[in-house]
């Protein structure tokens, strides 16, 4: 199972981000055969369950996949006006299009493209089992072994993501793998913000990985001088890896995904606190982020200043995608147009002219809004809350010596940044990230539920 989320983590970003189905069809079966092989395990071994009930996340899940699966069933026609009078209105306004005999429509789906709403159920189901699964496998967080290892591909991967991107940029070839045409750092991703969007979870994670390998040390060193000559050569190379990552994110020129990787350093900087004196703000952080930031300006960022002088054309822009596509949550409120039809739908509601296909909202929770209704993003809005208190609960609960704390913390940075940057970009919409995000919040859950366990035996036994 370790090595076939191995070859998942690597898979996922090389194949292009998995934006194209072939890609995250072999995801899906991954996941699957995890989940095979973990119940052959369970059913072998009987082994217990060492986490608390999920009753209330399965609960929310299981509604979130029920409503996709309304989505999807035929209803007769008085149902569907009912339940969507807009779908009702539009499907009968292109049935005049056809033979007299067969405008009359007896059953139809609330989705107005069934067949791509069923791709992304299988979609979404694939990864909520997912994080089901890890949440429930025996050998992830607990031993903290495997973790550690399955975090260090994570951090190579991202490692490799920047060099192979600063490299095909910065030698004129100019190519992702196969395909010709990059203008900025994109790694194997076809979009710089995809792109962007992987190195916002993988930097934090990779931050709280380094600073757990320093908290080791305990409080025996007690100026930064001595601090940097105790660290290993491992750790060393985690924290110039770290630096590599940093300038290939601000070599993409994602505007928005620099601004997430500062708004992140600032959360790590504030919440990785001196483990010696339990308060302060670290220095480290700033140390590495300012390493990245004048290696750039060393390099030269022309290029990339001078995409943030376009920002008041693309705003506009975005702004008028954002509105048109609230006119589709206005129509559609309840249930929405169905999940993945997004690029079906909103020809019919753009009121700008442009060449190019607008195939996404700019905005992850608009276009959610605007495929599932109010009652979808509330469901998932709910469960979102709910995951994140748990997960500062359990963060809350470790001491600052504990090296689980920056895991968890660098994970739960990662979360956040990614969320802010989808707010004007797709991020959870690409495979792989979504992958990786799946997998970092079963992470930082798993470290608070453990160390809960813990106090919860300690507390039986005396």
């Amino acid at each position: 199972m370790k090595f076939i989320l191995i070859l998942l983590f690597v898979f996922t970003p090389i194949a292009f981000g998995s934006m194209e189905i072939w890609a995250f069809s072999l995801m899906e079966l991954g996941i699957l055969l995890l989940i095979i092989l973990w119940s052959i395990q369970n059913l072998v071994r009987s082994s217990e369950l060492r986490v608390r009930s999920l009753k209330f996340e399965i609960l929310f899940i299981c509604l979130f996949l029920i409503l996709v699966i309304f989505q999807l069933i035929p209803f007769p026609s008085e149902i569907v006006k009912i339940l969507s009078p807009t779908t009702y209105e539009l499907r009968h306004a292109l049935a005049v299009t056809t033979p007299q005999s067969e405008i009359r429509i007896p059953h139809s789906a609330i989705s107005f493209v069934p067949f791509l709403t069923g791709i992304e159920f299988y979609k979404w189901l694939a990864l909520f089992t997912f994080f089901l699964f890890l949440l429930y496998w025996k050998y992830f967080g607990d031993g903290f072994r495997i973790t550690n290892q399955l975090m260090l591909v994570i951090f190579l991967v991202g490692v490799f993501e920047s060099l192979y991107g600063m490299f095909e940029f910065f030698s004129g070839h100019h190519h992702i793998l196969y395909l010709r045409g990059i203008s900025s750092v994109t790694g194997t991703f076809i979009n710089r913000n995809y792109f962007a969007g992987y190195l916002l979870m993988v930097i934090p994670l990779s931050m709280g990985f380094f600073f757990s390998r320093e908290s080791l040390h305990g409080p025996r060193f007690q100026g930064w001088r001595q601090r940097l000559s105790s660290l290993d050569g491992k750790t060393l190379l985690i924290g110039f890896g770290i630096i590599v990552m940093i300038l290939g994110l601000i070599f993409s020129a994602s505007r928005m995904g620099i601004l997430s990787l500062l708004l992140s350093f600032t959360l790590i900087s504030i919440l990785f606190k001196n483990p010696q004196r339990g308060k302060g703000f670290s220095k480290t952080a700033l140390l590495i982020l300012g390493l990245g930031v004048l290696w750039a300006l060393w390099i030269g960022l022309d290029a990339v200043i001078g995409r943030f002088f376009n920002v008041s054309e693309d705003l506009k822009w975005r702004w008028t995608t954002w509105e048109d596509t609230l006119k589709v949550v206005k129509d559609y409120p309840i249930l929405g147009t169905g999940l993945g039809t997004f690029r079906q739908i909103f020809p019919i509601y753009k009121s700008f002219h442009m060449r190019r296909f607008v195939s996404h909202a700019e905005n992850d929770f608009l276009q959610l809004a605007s495929e599932v209704g109010l009652i979808g993003l509330g469901i998932l809005l709910i469960l979102f809350i709910f995951l994140f208190v748990r997960a500062v609960s359990g963060i809350r609960s470790m001491s600052i010596t504990d090296s689980r704390r920056y895991i968890g913390i660098g994970g739960l940075v990662g979360i956040l940044a990614l969320i802010f940057h989808s707010m004007v970009e797709r991020n959870l919409q690409v495979p792989a990230n979504a992958f990786l995000f799946t997998f970092i919040w079963a992470l930082v859950l798993r470290m608070g539920s453990f160390k809960q366990s813990e106090r919860a035996i300690a507390g039986e036994i005396r």
